[in-house]
């Protein structure tokens, strides 16, 4: 058991307890607040994982393509299938890298100026989730978020990599 763990082993029967599909209640607000996102991009050709991933290429261009990946938290296949039209759409390059087996991902000019008229939109977007939601209570969100994105990550990574940051 980790510190702050809300519901310990010994949680008496009065202590409350998770009801109902954690997966589901995630995906389904994923979704909803996704849509405000794509909503914004929309009528720039742009989807809200486009942007992502276009945001996440400028930041690290040029870039390996599993690396890429690594920084998203995407397997390959989810990165090919939302690659392949940004580079159909002239946004992104996929060009040889250092050796003859390595490619690298570049933004285009066309990319980067797409990035920043998308930039204002996805700000918005932001703006929206902060007025529907509560300034407040995105912020407890993205704390809790945060928190578990990290015990889910020191949870794949096994009990080796625990112990050590544990100290242990």
């Amino acid at each position: 058991m980790h510190d702050g763990d809300p519901l310990p082993p010994d949680a008496g029967p009065d202590a409350p307890r998770p009801r109902g599909c954690t997966n589901l209640k995630l995906r389904r607000l994923a979704r909803q607040v996704g849509r405000w996102y794509d909503d914004e991009m929309r009528d720039l050709g742009l989807k809200g994982s486009q942007y992502l991933l276009l945001s996440h290429a400028l930041a690290l261009s040029p870039v390996a393509p599993g690396a890429l990946a690594l920084a998203m938290d995407l397997d390959a296949s989810t990165l090919t299938r939302t690659l392949r039209p940004m580079v159909q759409a002239g946004w992104l390059s996929v060009e040889p890298g250092p050796d003859a087996r390595s490619r690298r991902v570049v933004v285009t000019p066309a990319g980067t100026a797409l990035r920043a008229a998308a930039q204002r939109r996805w700000r918005r977007a932001q703006e929206r989730v902060n007025a529907e939601l509560g300034a407040p209570t995105v912020v407890a969100l993205h704390a809790l978020l945060d928190a578990c994105t990290a015990r889910v990550e020191a949870a794949r990574a096994g009990p080796r990599a625990r112990a050590a940051n544990d100290g242990g």
